[in-house]
C-alpha cells in the first residue's frame, strides 16, 4: 500500500535499480530512492517479510551519492563513482566490512574502476566502518567462535561443499526468477493476495522463515547443540535424531526461496542479501552435519562449515567470490578460516558459471543488452544508445521518382546513400549512388529511369530497439559501412554509419575509462 499510494513508482530489486541506473540513466537515479526504499523494507520485514534490508540500502547510498553528484553537477564518470561509493559505504557501514564493501562494487556492481577511482571508495569504506563502530555495538554482526582449528585433511570436503553451493545458488537463482515472472503476470489485488497467503502458510510450517534470518544464523554458529531451537513453534518440534532436523532444515533451505520470492511477488520491498546468507549457512550446516550422522572419520564442524556455506552461496548467487570471502570473515571475524572461505567461494563460483552467467541482480539485464560488465569493449557500447547516433537528415525518395528527380536530390546532398520508402513510409530499399553513377550524367534518360529501377535491397535492417552489440554483429557480418534502422512495424527511422558509432564509441571510452584528465 505504501508503494502504490505514496510511492507511486517501483523500488523492488534495489541492486538491479543500480545496475539498470549505471548502463541506462547515466548513473541518474531518482531522488526518492533516496528514503522510500528503505523505509518500505522497514515495513516489509517488520510485517515479517523473508527479506533483507542489505540491498533496499545500497539502492539508498548509490542514490545519495547519484542525486549529491548532480547537484554539483558533476560529469557521468564521476557520477558512476559516487554511486560506487554510496553502495560501499552501505556495505561497509551495515556488515563493519569496508574490504567487503569495496570488492561488493567491484564484483556485483561491475564497475571497471580504474586506480585514481579506488580512492574514493577506500574514504567511503573506512567512514562508514568507523561511523557504524561508533553508533553500534562494536561487536561481529554474528557471533563465531572457531571450534576447531582447519586442517588440510579436510580440504576434499571444503570443495564438495563449494560444489554444493554452486549448485544450490543455481537453483535459488532459477526458483526467484521464475516465480517472481509467475506474480508478474498476475493482477496486483493478486499478487497480494497469493503473496501473503503462501508466505504466512509457510511462516506457520517453518518459524526460521520468518524476518531476515539473521537470528537463525547466530543459533547454528553457536554450536553445542543449539540449533534445536530452530523448531521452536513449528508443527515439526517434536522431530527427533538427526535425520528429522537434517531435513527440517532441507525444506527450511528450499522453501527459503519460496518465501524471498513471495514476499517480493506480492508487494513488498526487500533483497535476497540477508535470504542468501541464511541459506548458504543452512546449506553449510546440512553438509556437515549430514556427513558427521553418515559416521565418516574425518569430523566437519558444523559452525565452521556453515560459515564456509554462507561464502559459497554469497559466491554463487552473487557471482561475487572475493565479496564473499571478505564479508564471511569480517562480519564474524573468522579471519582464521581465510584459505577455506577462498576454496569455498572460487568451488562455488565455478559451478554456477556451468548454468548461469550472471548474478541473480544482473541476469534480467543481461538478457535485454543492458548490462555493463568487467569486458570493456561490451561495457562501452553498452553506453551507446541508436536514437543517439541515428542520421535523420538524409533525404528520403520513392519509388516512383524518376532518373530526373534523383539526380536533384544529390546535388542538394553529399550522401552516397539513399532510403527509399512508399507513401507510409515503409523502407522499401536503397539508392546507392555508385550504382547509378554510370547513367546520372545522362539527360536523355531520366524521364526514362524510375528509382525503382535501380533501387536495392538492404544487406540489413536494424530494429531501432537492438543494442549497441547487435548492431556491431550485424556490420561485422554485413560488411556495410551504413545499415537503415527501422521501428517493428518496418517504417523507417534513419542511417546508422559505422563511423558514427566509432566516434561515439572513442569518446565514451576516454570520457570513462580514462584517466588523463585526473
Amino acid at each position: 500500500l505504501y508503494v502504490k499510494f505514496v510511492v507511486k513508482d517501483d523500488i523492488s530489486h534495489g541492486v538491479t535499480k543500480i545496475l539498470f541506473a549505471i548502463s541506462q540513466r547515466k548513473s541518474r537515479i531518482k531522488p526518492h530512492n533516496m528514503y522510500t526504499s528503505m523505509i518500505a523494507s522497514s515495513i516489509t520485514i517488520g510485517f515479517g517479510g523473508s527479506v533483507g534490508a542489505e540491498s533496499p540500502i545500497v539502492l539508498t547510498g548509490s542514490a545519495i551519492g547519484s542525486n549529491l553528484g548532480r547537484f554539483f553537477k558533476l560529469d557521468q564518470r564521476n557520477l558512476m563513482i559516487l554511486v560506487g561509493c554510496g553502495a560501499t559505504g552501505a556495505i561497509a557501514g551495515i556488515f563493519k566490512a569496508p574490504i567487503a564493501g569495496i570488492l561488493f562494487v567491484i564484483e556485483v556492481l561491475l564497475l571497471d574502476l580504474t586506480l585514481s577511482s579506488i580512492l574514493p571508495l577506500l574514504v567511503t569504506a573506512v567512514t562508514a566502518t568507523t561511523v557504524s563502530y561508533i553508533l553500534t555495538s562494536p561487536d561481529a554482526l554474528f557471533a563465531f567462535s572457531q571450534v576447531e582449528p582447519f586442517t588440510l585433511n579436510r580440504i576434499p570436503y571444503v570443495i564438495l561443499l563449494g560444489i554444493f553451493c554452486g549448485l544450490i545458488s543455481w537453483y535459488v537463482i532459477r526458483a526467484m526468477s521464475w516465480i517472481e515472472d509467475v506474480y508478474k503476470a498476475l493482477p496486483q489485488w493478486k499478487r497480494f493476495l497469493l503473496g501473503g497467503v503462501t508466505l504466512s502458510l509457510l511462516i506457520f510450517l517453518f518459524p526460521p522463515l520468518f524476518g531476515e534470518g539473521y537470528d537463525s544464523i547466530n543459533i547454528l554458529l553457536a554450536g553445542d547443540e543449539h540449533y534445536n531451537k530452530l523448531l521452536n513453534g513449528s508443527i515439526f518440534y517434536d522431530i527427533q535424531g538427526p535425520w528429522g532436523i537434517i531435513m527440517f532444515l532441507a525444506l527450511v533451505l528450499l522453501f527459503k526461496a519460496f518465501a524471498t520470492s513471495a514476499t517480493n511477488g506480492g508487494g513488498g520491498t526487500g533483497g535476497v542479501f540477508a535470504p542468501t546468507l541464511l541459506m548458504g549457512c543452512l546449506a553449510g550446516f546440512i553438509f556437515s552435519y549430514s556427513l558427521n550422522t553418515l559416521g565418516y572419520s574425518t569430523f566437519l564442524p558444523q559452525e565452521n562449515f556453515a560459515l564456509m556455506g554462507m561464502a559459497g552461496l554469497m559466491a554463487g548467487v552473487m557471482h561475487a567470490p572475493l565479496t564473499g570471502t571478505f564479508l564471511i570473515a569480517e562480519l564474524t571475524g573468522g579471519y582464521a578460516l581465510f584459505l577455506p572461505l577462498m576454496i569455498v567461494s572460487s568451488c562455488a563460483y565455478a559451478t554456477i558459471l556451468l548454468f548461469e552467467k550472471h548474478s541473480i541482480y544482473a541476469m534480467r539485464l543481461a538478457k535485454r543488452g543492458e548490462l555493463i560488465t568487467h569486458h570493456k569493449d561490451k561495457a562501452v557500447l553498452t553506453f551507446l544508445k541508436i536514437k543517439d547516433l541515428l542520421e535523420t537528415d538524409i533525404p528520403v525518395v520513392t519509388p516512383e521518382m524518376t532518373l530526373g528527380d534523383m539526380v536533384k536530390v544529390l546535388s542538394k546532398s553529399s550522401r552516397s546513400i539513399f532510403p527509399v520508402t512508399d507513401h507510409q513510409g515503409v523502407l522499401l530499399g536503397l539508392v546507392l549512388v555508385n550504382d547509378i553513377r554510370n547513367i546520372m550524367f545522362r539527360p536523355e534518360l531520366y524521364d526514362r529511369f524510375h528509382v525503382e529501377r535501380f533501387m536495392v535491397g538492404a544487406p540489413a535492417k536494424i530494429n531501432i530497439h537492438s543494442t549497441m552489440e547487435q548492431v556491431m554483429n550485424t556490420f561485422e557480418d554485413t560488411k556495410a559501412w551504413n545499415l537503415p534502422v527501422v521501428d517493428d512495424s518496418g517504417l523507417y527511422q534513419g542511417i546508422l554509419s559505422q563511423s558514427s558509432v566509432f566516434n561515439a564509441y572513442r569518446e565514451v571510452l576516454l570520457k570513462n575509462y580514462s584517466e588523463s584528465d585526473e
